[in-house]
């Protein structure tokens, strides 16, 4: 006979990698994972957890992401100021 939850029970995620009960998700692959199978972040303003598969393939910082949208975001910036500085120059 299966188990019933009671009302104030959520569904246990299993973990990805071990099989045990998943505590959340991964900061980057968003694959649950448990207190074994992840390592916290450093730096920033808040702490992640990261699984272990992450940590192996790009370590466990979130800092590269972020670089990346700001220099975007700068890039897109500068394109539109060298918009305007041509603009100014045309209309004299």
């Amino acid at each position: 006979m299966p188990s019933l939850m009671s009302s104030g029970d959520s569904p246990s995620a299993k973990c990805s990698h071990c099989g045990a009960i998943a505590v959340g998700p991964c900061a980057r692959c968003r694959r649950p994972t448990c207190g074994d199978c992840c390592e916290l972040t450093e730096g920033g303003a808040t702490t992640f957890a990261v699984c272990l598969a992450c940590v192996k393939r790009g370590g466990k910082s979130l800092a590269g992401p972020y670089r990346e949208l700001l220099l975007w975001l700068g890039m897109g910036i500068l394109g539109l100021a060298a918009i305007g500085a041509i603009l100014m120059l045309l209309r004299r």
